[in-house]
This record gives C-alpha cells, structure tokens and sequence, in this order.
C-alpha cells in the first residue's frame, strides 16, 4: 500500500549547490497542491563550503513534527552518504549521484543515478544538477511536474535563457525515472487542494509584528534572526515605517527604545550574543517603562557557539538576566502558526504593562517553514498603552504610585503633558531621586505590573493541555518541542498509556494556577528541552517547588517524537517495574 507520509532528506556540500533550495522547491510544490509539510534544515556557519542538509515530511494529514530519521535520503556527495545513512529506516530509499557516492549496500532501495554526468553531457548545464534532481523527486513519488515548471517560469521569468535551461533540466529528470522500475511504497497520491500558507517562523513574526502596528525596527545581522531584518527592510516602509540596521545590537534597541518613547510601537531581533549585547539596555526599557519587543533567535552557544545550530540556551538569560531587579515577561512560541499569535500578545503586554517582552524562538523555529491554515487577523485584538487623560501639564505624574503598577504615558509632542525618562531612579514625576524610600517604592510599582500579568496569562491560551486527565505521566515543554511531544504523546496513548502535556507560551512570568492543576493531576512530571542544564524544570523548581524529571539534549538538533515516546515507556516501564 502506498504510504502518502513520509520524510525526505536531501545532503551536501554547500560549494556544489542546490542542497536547500531543492528541498524548499519541492516542499513549496507540495504545499501548493494541499500538501501538509513540515521542513528542517542545517547548515554550515561557513560563508562557503560545508555540509548542509534539508529535511521536509510531507502528508495528507496534519504533521506537528519533524518525524523520526528519514524515508528517503538523497545525497549529493560521498559525505552525506556517510553523514546521514545511519537515519536512512527500515524500507526507506537511497538515491545517489552513481558517480560520487559508493554505498554499502544495506539493504534499502536504491536508485543510483549519474546526475552531474548527465547535468554536464546532456544538457551542458551543471548548475542545473539540483533542478534534475527536482524533476527526478517528482517522477519517483508523484508530483506533478506542472506545479515545479511554473515555480521555474515564475523564478526566471526575466532571463529567458535560464528559464528554458532549468525546465529542460527539471523535464529531463522526470523523463528520466520513467525508464526506472519502482520499487519503493512512497507516493503523493491526491492533496485536498485547500488553500494553505507556507511560512517559516521569522515569516510569521514579521508578520505578526506588521499586523501589531509595529512601524520601527532596527537591529544587526545575525544568524537566525537576519531573515526579520530583510523582510523589515523590505515591508515597514510599505506600512508607513522605518527600518534601520544599527552598527551594533546595543544601538538597535537604543533606538528602538526611542521609538517606543516617541509613541512608536518599536521591535529589534537578534540572537544569543547580541542578546546578551543588549542586557543593559533591557534594564534601562524597564526602569523607564517604556514598551518593547526584543526577538530572541537562540542559537548553540556561549559565545559564537555553534551559529547555525538549535539550542534553548537563553531562558536563563531571558529571566533573570541583568544588573538590578527588573520585570520582564518572556515568551516562548510553540509553531510557526503560534509564532503570529505571541507576536501579536507580545505587542499588547508590552504597550498595556510597559516593560519588555522578550520572545524566545530559537534556529529550528526560525527557519523552519510548516504549512498553516490562514490567519484570520480580526481574532487578534491589539491592546493599547494607557495615556494621560485629563491631568494638567503641572499636574502628571508620569510614574504615579497607584494599586496596579500602571501609570499614564504621555506622547512627546502629540499629548501636552511631558516627562523625563531616566535610567537613574527616580520619584513620580522622573526627577532623578536616590533615597531608598524611593527606590523601593518604585521597585514594588514596577513588580506589581508582573503580577497583573501572571494574572493575565493564567489561561488556557497561554498553557494549553493536551491529553489524559489524570495522567500517569505529565510532559511540560517550552518553545519548539511542542509538536515532537504531542506526537509522542498520540503514540504513547495508543499503546495504552495515560499520558498528558501542558507547553506554556509564558514563562515569565509562569501561568501558576494552571501548571499545578496540571502537576497535580499528573503521577510523575517530565520535562524535555534542548539545554544542559535544563533550565526550565530549574525554573518551575524555583517558582513551584517542583523537581520534575529532565531530558536534556544539547548538539544542535532538535527532539523527535520517538526519542520522547522511548523516554516515555522508559519511565513509565520502571514505574510498574
């Protein structure tokens, strides 16, 4: 019987080319037609030159993770091969250029094809290697070849020759498989046709940012959080904004800062070394509590790390990062759908609360791209900032002492009132004042708006369950993993466990009333993340006075499901041991 979900991985050196954009040509054609996909891509931190390899499953039915190895591993060169063999499963299919790459024969399907030979004697174009691979894919597992020739048409509709090139290419490669006895069980067969979006998570950010009524940006090249910048540079002016790239992280968020003083709703993006650039200025945004929104694309660290790699690295950073006591909510979103969501709740708590926000994504997230179903944006209200109304200009207290922590911010140059906004303490009015009375005072005014927050994210929204109620074995993950541990989870119900999740999209500060619901309905708690430490069951240990179990993997690639599901029976195997 045909299987219609399946995971394909493509591998190779960057200096041959191709690797990624066939990956992302043929999971855009797929998507096209009504295709679930779900991608996964690494690549070298080298300007030139290095491994790379792309990965997309691919369904007729939703598909919240990456999936587990590959069913079919396509392989450019000899390292590859060698790289990526060892995740190639039981019945999956090897296809190879039968001039670089000498397999070992082990048993899988195989279908070894000279590509370059035939890119270079055939067609006299080796730069279209990759394109008749495309074609080849198509024929293999059912694609049709029309949907990959209007991509060609629409990329290369102003170089007429290249166009024709790459099509005669892409035409070759399905002729090609038609003299190829199949012998594997992977085949498309028939999508739905329904109208999807295909959007990476720095796509839906943006996005979710443009529709936030952002109008500045400003920040600095940097893996994985460039791509924000040049989509930013690109769509704020068409929205009536600015877009700046700073000489560094800490000019990006001063001027962001400004903006945001200015009446401006204001974001930058940057990833762990910039972020830890901008530490200072953080503190600086919450004593003048001034709204903003600071994008932070983790990436394996410390220092330059491992740039192209995932890691969840920062959380410590993010929470309790910095000199002082200061407030400041983190978010984590959970899919690249979730990622226009939190943007868009990322906005309204930072304008309604005055502090910063800080969205913790992370290189996966980032780059991934999944196929979502369209975003109707009027179910996503924008909260405002509360400005003054009525107070004379002798009369406003920029940082009046009230019960909730909340004082009016008043516009330079739009409201009459005005005020100074500095970062030494100061009394109600922002006069520079250094009396511990007054510290204190406003120290307590600043931590009663994170209080409102906790308020206000204790919801199921923020910390959605998944499961069985009660559970032997509850699962509580952040950011990213949540689709590798809904799988596993399905999985783990199937064979009959009583297993449960809870992803919190806030963790700072924590949705506590619903995260003890869940710890208390639950046997035994795990937690999952990609960092050493395990930061976050550290923080429920802090906050909750939990000590869940942990499952940490560091290395640059995130979960799978059956790496969580093995996790799961291996606790619940000893638990009836």
């Amino acid at each position: 019987m045909p299987r219609d979900d399946f995971v394909i991985r493509i591998g190779g050196d960057t200096a041959i080319g191709g690797v990624i954009s066939t990956g992302e040509n043929f999971t855009v054609a797929a998507a096209r037609l009504g295709f679930r996909t779900f991608t996964f891509r690494t690549y070298p931190a080298e300007i030139k030159g290095g491994h790379a390899w792309f990965q997309v499953r691919i369904s007729n039915r939703p598909v919240y993770s990456l999936g587990d190895g590959c069913d079919i591993l396509i392989t450019f060169d000899q390292e590859a091969y060698e790289l990526h063999k060892a995740d190639l499963n039981e019945g999956g299919v090897l296809i190879y250029d039968s001039n670089l790459v000498a397999p070992e024969h082990d048993g899988f399907i195989e279908y070894g094809i000279p590509f370059q030979k035939i890119a270079r004697e055939e067609l006299d174009f080796v730069r279209g290697t990759n394109v008749l691979i495309l074609g080849v894919m198509a024929g293999l597992f059912g694609l049709p070849p029309a949907s990959l020739e209007e991509m060609v048409r629409n990329r290369y509709k102003r170089r007429a020759e290249l166009m024709e090139k790459n099509l005669e290419a892409l035409r070759h490669g399905f002729e090609y498989t038609k003299g190829i006895q199949k012998q594997d069980k992977f085949w498309l067969g028939t999508a739905d046709h329904i109208a999807r979006l295909i959007m990476s998570g720095n796509d839906a950010i943006t996005a979710g940012a443009l529709h936030s009524g952002c109008r500045y940006f400003a920040g600095y090249p940097i893996t994985p959080a460039s791509d924000i910048l040049e989509t930013m540079a690109v769509q704020l002016p068409r929205f009536g904004g600015v877009c700046l790239q700073a000489e560094d992280e800490m000019a990006a968020l001063a001027s962001v800062i400004g903006a945001s003083y200015a009446g401006t709703r204001a974001m930058t993006a940057t990833s762990g070394p910039g972020f830890s650039l901008m530490t200072e200025l953080m503190g600086l945004a919450s004593m003048g509590e001034i709204p903003v929104v600071i994008v932070n694309a983790q990436r394996s660290g410390p220092s330059t790390g491992m740039p192209t790699k995932l890691e969840q690295g920062d959380l410590f950073h993010a929470i309790y990062g910095g000199h002082g006591d200061f407030p400041r909510i983190v978010l984590a979103p959970a899919s690249v759908q979730n990622c226009f969501r939190v943007t868009v709740l990322a906005f309204g708590l930072a304008e309604k609360y005055q502090m910063p926000v800080i969205i913790l994504s992370d290189q996966s997230l980032s780059h991934r791209t999944e196929t979502i179903e369209q975003v109707n944006v009027e179910g996503f209200p924008v909260m405002e900032r509360l400005r003054p109304d009525g107070a004379t200009p002798e009369d406003y207290l920029r940082y009046q002492l009230n019960d909730n922590g909340i004082s009016p911010m008043a516009i330079p140059g739009v409201d009459p009132q005005t005020y100074v906004s500095p970062g030494l303490e100061h009394d109600e009015r922002g006069h520079p004042r250094l009396s511990a009375g007054i510290h204190e005072a406003m120290t307590k005014k600043r931590f009663r708006k994170l209080e409102l927050v906790r308020d206000h994210i204790d919801t199921e929204e923020f910390a959605p369950r998944y499961g069985d109620e009660p559970a032997e074995l509850g699962i509580i993950g952040w950011g990213a993993t949540q689709g590798s541990i809904r799988e596993a989870v399905d999985r783990a119900r199937e064979k009959g466990y009583k297993v449960a999740a809870m992803h919190p999209r806030c963790l700072n500060p924590l949705p506590e009333k619903r995260l003890r619901e869940f710890i208390e309905s639950c046997e035994r708690i795990l937690v999952p993340e990609c960092n050493y430490q395990g930061q976050f069951a550290h923080h429920m240990a802090a906050e909750l006075g939990v000590q869940p179990m942990r499952m940490n993997k560091i290395g640059g690639l995130p979960f799978t499901p059956g790496e969580i599901f093995a996790k799961i029976e291996e606790v619940l195997a000893h638990a009836y041991a």
